[in-house]
């Protein structure tokens, strides 16, 4: 998952960590990814919204939903510092990418359905913009124990 906060699964779903926890302890890799609530790229996204600091606290109000999967095995959760032009939430061989909209939040924009495919060069292409801030994003405990 690469978002910036993501607080609505987490809303809809209170089931989602203990479910996470479950499919870890089975073999899953699981990969989170937030932004980070102190970085530019947030701080500028959520006066983009109209939110302004309720951005990074929806990030928070995440990570303490998200707490005790921490020192999950298989479970990695990092912050990243980029300016997201999506979200992605990919689910084994299916892929939503929520396309960002200029001043609107991430739940007022359209959202499309990808399934991996031979050749599916969109699916890859997502994925591969999941890669890139992957290797930029740092641990979220690295960040909060220095914050």
């Amino acid at each position: 998952m690469l978002v910036y906060a993501g607080l609505f699964l987490l809303d809809a779903n209170p089931d989602l960590p203990r479910v996470i926890a479950e499919r870890a302890g089975h073999g899953a890799r699981v990969r989170l990814l937030f932004g980070d609530p102190s970085s530019e790229a947030v701080n500028q996204r959520g006066y983009e919204e109209g939110i302004g600091e309720g951005l990074p606290a929806r990030i928070r109000i995440s990570l303490t939903y998200l707490r005790e999967l921490r020192h999950e095995s298989g479970v990695e959760i990092r912050f990243h510092q980029t300016t997201l032009y999506n979200s992605i939430y990919r689910f084994d061989d299916d892929l939503l990418a929520n396309v960002h909209t200029y001043g609107s939040p991430a739940p007022h924009s359209p959202v499309l359905h990808l399934r991996r495919a031979p050749g599916g060069r969109v699916f890859d292409h997502y994925m591969n913009s999941f890669e890139r801030v992957w290797a930029k994003a740092v641990p979220a405990a690295e960040q909060q124990a220095g914050a």
